[in-house]
């Protein structure tokens, strides 16, 4: 018979490419969101709802990706609700009802003191900013159900983008911004600072690094990237010089920005230590993201 999973917060970018994974290996997946086309509409915040989807479908996986990604303050309790709550209904109506899943709860290098210098799951937290905080209640919640004995995963995610992205993450804003200057649609781009370095890791990458993640017995948290970080600036480089532009003709800085870090990178070490590598260069990424907004942005 095959093996099922559940997906919380499957219409994200991550939960397009987990559920492909999943598929290719012959798992059953049910996805649930509170919107769009999903197999069960439903709100990861609710404890009824959670508790009795997961006792009738008795899942062997659960991941948990659904999240607004943004550090912003008023988004607080949005993110606490989705990311804490939601994390604590999951894992105690597993703890009830299916105590043998294998469970994945989201994290973020964002949680992470940052100190400009490769981060690894055993560094310390900080709640930087309300996102942050949230990561942070779900991780300990996490190490909690563990010691009860349950097999819950924690994987911090870095910078990981994919043609899914919206243009209100800066590598498809750069991406969409160089076909449409190119093609005479937008004449400039603003743009805050340039020398921010990050991870240009693929989407599709980052859900293997889950699967391995997950289907191991011994290692239960681990950062998930490249350990590769690039300034913004060879993203723009990228992007443009496909169009034959040089970018800092097509570029404003905008004055005054102040980027919440210099430098977010993770030290992958204990996720390649399981046998996992990223595939897919910051080059083909940029690529790959540029083919699909000449198919799409035709307006």
């Amino acid at each position: 018979m095959n093996k099922k999973a559940l997906i919380f917060g499957i219409n994200g970018q991550d939960g397009y490419y987990l559920n492909r994974l999943l598929a290719d290996h012959h798992i059953t997946v049910i996805g649930v969101s509170r919107s769009g086309l999903v197999d069960i509409k439903g709100d990861v915040t609710d404890y009824l709802f959670v508790s009795n989807l997961i006792k009738e479908q008795q899942p062997d996986y659960i991941f948990h990706l659904a999240a607004n990604s943004t550090t912003r303050h008023d988004a607080l309790f949005e993110n606490f609700g989705t990311i804490c709550t939601g994390t604590l209904n999951i894992l105690e109506a597993a703890y009830q009802h299916c105590p043998g899943s294998r469970i994945f709860i989201s994290g973020s290098g964002l949680q992470f003191e940052n100190k400009g210098a490769p981060i690894s799951e055993n560094h310390a937290f900080e709640a930087r900013d309300a996102y942050s905080m949230a990561r942070i209640q779900s991780a300990f919640a996490a190490r909690y159900y563990r010691t009860k004995g349950m097999k819950v995963y924690t994987g911090y995610f870095f910078n990981h983008d994919s043609p899914l992205r919206s243009d209100r993450h800066i590598n498809q804003k750069i991406a969409l911004s160089a076909h449409r200057i190119y093609s005479g649609r937008d004449d400039k781009l603003s743009i805050g600072d340039v020398s921010v370095k990050k991870e240009f890791t693929y989407a599709g990458d980052v859900v293997n690094a889950i699967w391995v993640l997950v289907n191991n017995d011994t290692v239960f948290e681990a950062t998930i990237g490249s350990g590769l970080a690039f300034p913004i600036s060879d993203w723009l480089q990228l992007c443009f010089s496909r169009y034959d532009l040089d970018w800092r003709d097509h570029v404003a800085i905008t004055p005054g920005f102040v980027a919440e870090y210099e430098v977010l990178v993770a030290d992958p070490s204990t996720i390649k230590g399981l046998g996992w590598q990223p595939q897919l260069s910051i080059s083909g990424l940029a690529d790959m993201m540029l083919e699909h907004v000449e198919k799409t942005d035709v307006g």
